[in-house]
C-alpha cells in the first residue's frame, strides 16, 4: 500500500468517489485475503516476487498507454530503488512472513496502524511535520488499541513474532511514505511503475538464495488465482484507483480508506476462510479506528459541530 500524495485541496466526495473508495478498500483488504490463499503453496519471497513483479508489467503497459514521459534524473531513479525497498520489499514480505503465523483479518487491522508510525517518522525526519496535541493523542489512543488487539497473553504465543512482522511493515510504510515527498514532481503512476520494478529486481536473488522456486512443485489453480488477484487487482488496479481518488477527491478524503481495509480482510478471511477473530481483536479495531478519527481532525470536527447546533437550539 502506498502512502505517495501531492499537496491537494480536500473537495468533498461525490457517490462515484465513495463507490471507488470502497472498491479500493476491498482491492487493499484482499490483498490479505489472496496471500493467505496463495502461502498454501508458496513461500514468501517467491509470493512476493509474483505479486510486484507482475503488477510492474501491467503498471508499465497502463504508462505507455497514457505516454508518459520517462524521468531522466538519476537520482529519481534511485529513489525508485530506495522506495521499493521502503514500500514493497519489506512490508509486503513482512505482511506475507506474518500471515504464517496470524490470520489475515488480524495482519490487517495491525496494518491500520500505518499512520500512526507515518506521523511518529514525519516528526523525527522533517521540519514541518511536527506532532501536534491531536497526533500525540492518536499516537497514544493507537498504541492502546494495539495492546488491546495484542492481548495480555500475547508473550506467551507464537503468534506475537507474526503481529510484531506486521507492525514492523507499517514502520516501514511509514518511512516510505515521509521518504516519497521527493517524488512529487513525478507523474504518479511512473512512481507507483518504478518502486514496483526495483523491488522485483531486488527481490530475484532473495527468491533464489531462500526459496529456490525451481524445487517447488506445479503451484494449484487456487494458488494461480490468488497470485494473480493480488498482483492484478491488490497491486496494479489499487494503484490505478488510488491515484485518481487522490485527484479528484485529495490526500485527506483518501485516508478514509485506512479505516475501511480491516473491515473488509475480516469480511473475506471470515466469510471464505473460516477465519475466528477473539473479541479482544474488534476492541483493539475499534480503538485504533477512534485513533486515526483523532488524527483525521473529523471526530473533532463533528463534535464541535454538534456541540454549536446543540448550543444553539438549547439557547432558542
Amino acid at each position: 500500500m502506498t502512502h505517495i500524495s501531492r499537496p491537494n485541496p480536500d473537495p468533498t466526495m461525490a457517490a462515484q468517489d465513495w463507490l471507488l473508495l470502497i472498491l479500493l478498500s476491498f482491492l487493499w483488504g484482499g490483498s490479505f485475503f489472496f496471500t493467505e490463499i496463495a502461502l498454501r503453496e508458496l513461500p514468501p519471497f517467491t509470493l512476493v516476487l509474483g505479486r510486484v513483479s507482475h503488477a510492474a508489467l501491467i503498471l508499465w503497459w497502463i504508462v505507455m498507454l497514457r505516454r508518459l514521459a520517462l524521468p531522466r534524473d538519476r537520482r529519481i531513479w534511485l529513489g525508485f530503488l530506495i522506495m521499493g525497498f521502503l514500500n514493497n520489499l519489506v512490508p509486503f514480505s513482512l505482511i506475507v512472513w506474518g500471515q504464517t503465523h496470524i490470520a489475515s483479518g488480524l495482519a490487517a487491522i495491525l496494518n491500520a496502524t500505518t499512520p500512526l508510525f507515518t506521523i511518529l517518522v514525519a516528526h523525527l525526519a522533517t521540519r514541518d511535520e511536527k506532532l501536534t496535541r491531536n497526533r500525540a493523542i492518536g499516537i497514544i489512543t493507537g498504541m492502546i488499541g494495539v495492546a488491546i488487539v495484542l492481548g495480555p497473553d500475547s508473550f506467551k504465543t507464537a503468534d506475537l513474532a507474526g503481529s510484531l512482522a506486521v507492525l514492523a511493515a507499517a514502520l516501514s510504510y511509514g518511512c516510505a511514505a515521509v521518504f516519497g515527498r521527493r517524488f512529487r514532481d513525478v507523474p504518479p503512476l511512473i512512481t507507483a511503475a518504478g518502486q514496483v520494478s526495483a523491488s522485483t529486481v531486488m527481490l530475484i536473488p532473495l527468491c533464489v538464495l531462500i526459496d529456490a522456486p525451481w524445487r517447488l512443485p506445479m503451484p494449484g489453480m487456487a494458488t494461480i488465482l490468488a497470485v494473480f488477484g493480488i498482483a492484478v487487482f491488490s497491486t496494479a488496479l489499487a494503484y490505478v484507483i488510488y491515484f485518481r481518488l487522490l485527484q479528484r477527491a485529495g490526500a485527506r478524503n483518501l485516508s478514509l480508506v485506512t479505516f475501511l481495509i480491516p473491515v473488509s480482510a475480516i469480511l473475506l478471511g471470515v466469510s471464505f476462510l473460516g477465519e475466528i477473530l477473539l473479541p479482544r481483536h474488534l476492541y483493539g479495531m475499534a480503538v485504533i479506528g477512534l485513533a486515526l478519527a483523532v488524527i483525521d481532525g473529523r471526530l473533532r470536527h463533528a463534535i464541535t459541530r454538534f456541540c454549536g447546533r446543540f448550543s444553539f437550539s438549547w439557547g432558542r
